[in-house]
């Protein structure tokens, strides 16, 4: 036989296309030629696989070997197909049976002795392979990744000659069965009991997780709002499977690896502020996610907002809006899932902890505005929860206050909030449409007329007008009322207080 094939996978973005790798030996000269628009790394492959094959007691073909991997217009990168071309060529001079290469796909880089290296960010692969009914086989190192994804079928091996024997009906692959990095008992979350004091904190951060809304909290250093938000993903529901593995495959090809306690929990990632464009988003010659899609089904905590760049700000614009990032590149795109919630945290003036809007405050309206004007509007109007963080009394620092709710007690109610939204539509309120807010949240007159009130005095957008709607729909589900009161449209409006300063200051 002069033709054998070989079912792989490669990466692209988070999905794993498959890659048929097309063997065919033909007279003529010996040598190799791989196509399909392969990069460095896969056409380095010729040499990393003749080694692999002579070292492992193989007869090389001294024939013309030609490799096709299919689609030609799909790139090819890394080692991962090394495994797959070498297979091709022993089953196309007849060294191995071609029949039983099928229902199998084949992921593994070579080293020269013929030992299998693992390749990394193999979730996806498993993900697809899975889903398509075949078995994956790939080194072992990589091996507890695959298993994440129920009812895939991995077969892990250490050596080029593993495989082979397997192939030949000799000694049988052993599927793993390790425990899988979801088995794995983690650490608790942050516990909301820590945080002193802040009422009106700890009652946005529950409406926040309560209905999928974005926060800002201003305050002067030391009220507690990194504190604040890094409690938010413990009073989050565990993700379902779905959601866990699209996280865990993101973070897979992100380079961060799969950590065995933390796998079905929420991801808090808090990128510095000195971060660039590309980093958030994600970038690269081989397109990388960036912090906001290892956030994905998770929190992106942005500490010190008016210290970023403003520019870099703006990049997360049309994610808040669609829930994905699509990075273009010359020759190819990919698409990142990116459905975070922002919670955000900054200083109400330049000046420093003098500085808290209060009596003391020395700032002018002018700077004021020039610290504000460093967060564009459009990006502002994308946050619904905007709230102060007042300066705590001593006698709340000095422990003299009641023990606080803890998060155990605030995650059951964010749940039974959670669960009445998804029954009632499907969604979260903070993703609700423009044209089912009508439906689902209507307003009596004398609401509308405060709303419309409201919106001409703060000079507010259609879209401000919607997320006040949806924070009114979610403060009414945390209190069990069918439709909106007065109350909930009141407390809702009194999550502007960036609107509130515009007004006083004069823009």
């Amino acid at each position: 036989m002069d033709l054998a094939v070989v079912v792989s996978r490669a990466q692209l973005g988070i999905q794993a296309p498959p890659v048929h790798i097309e063997v065919h030996l033909a007279n003529g000269l010996p040598g190799v030629n791989i196509v399909g628009l392969p990069e460095t790394a896969v056409k380095e492959s010729r040499d990393r696989v003749k080694a692999a094959l002579t070292t492992s007691g193989f007869q090389y073909p001294a024939r013309r070997i030609t490799v096709n991997l299919a689609p030609a217009d799909l790139p090819k990168e890394g080692g991962r197909f090394d495994l797959g071309i070498a297979l091709g060529i022993l089953a196309a001079s007849g060294q191995i049976p071609a029949a039983a290469l099928e229902g199998m796909e084949f992921l593994g880089e070579l080293g020269l002795t013929g030992a299998l290296r693992p390749v990394g960010g193999v979730l996806p692969a498993s993900m697809a392979s899975a889903r398509d009914d075949r078995a994956l086989v790939l080194a072992r190192e990589d091996a507890d990744e695959a298993a994440l994804v129920n009812g895939a079928r991995i077969l892990p091996a250490g050596h080029l000659l593993e495989v082979c024997a397997h192939l030949h009906g000799q000694t049988a692959l052993a599927p793993h069965a390790g425990r899988g990095p979801g088995d794995a008992p983690g650490p608790e979350p942050p516990d909301l009991v820590d945080v002193r004091g802040q009422p009106q904190g700890r009652r946005a951060l529950e409406a926040a997780a309560s209905g999928g809304h974005h926060l800002l909290m201003i305050g002067p250093p030391g009220t507690g709002k990194t504190l604040l938000a890094s409690r938010l993903p413990g009073l989050l529901p565990p993700m379902a499977e779905t959601e866990a593995l699209e996280t865990a495959a993101l973070h897979a090809i992100g380079g961060l690896g799969i950590d065995p306690g933390r796998w079905r929990m929420r991801p808090f990632r808090a990128p510095h502020h000195t971060a660039s464009g590309v980093a958030l988003v994600g970038g690269g010659a081989r397109p990388r996610p960036g912090e906001i899609s290892l956030a994905h089904n998770g929190v992106l905590f942005l500490d010190e907002l008016t210290e970023f760049d403003r520019r870099t700000l703006d990049v997360l614009r049309e994610p808040l809006e669609t829930g994905r990032i699509t990075i273009s590149r010359a020759a190819h795109q990919a698409e990142f899932p990116a459905r975070f919630q922002l919670v955000a945290a900054m200083n109400p003036c330049p000046q420093g902890y003098d500085c808290d809007l209060g009596p003391r405050c020395r700032c002018t309206p002018e700077q004021r505005r020039r610290h504000r004007g460093r967060i564009s509007a459009p990006l502002l109007d994308r946050i619904d929860l905007c709230i102060e963080m007042p300066r705590l009394p001593r006698e709340v620092l000095m422990g003299n206050a009641p023990t606080p709710e803890s998060s155990a007690a605030v995650r059951e109610r964010v749940a039974r909030c959670r669960a009445l939204q998804m029954e009632r539509q499907g969604t979260l309120n903070a993703a609700l449409p423009g044209r089912e807010l009508e439906r689902l949240a209507p307003l009596k007159p004398a609401e509308r007329g405060l709303l419309e009130a409201a919106m001409d005095r703060f000079r507010l957008s259609a879209r401000s007008y919607h997320r006040i709607l949806r924070v009114a729909r979610t403060l009414a589900d945390m209190a069990g009322r069918e439709a909106i009161a007065r109350e909930d449209l009141m407390e809702a409006l009194g999550y502007r207080a960036m609107d509130r300063w515009r007004e006083r200051d004069g823009g």
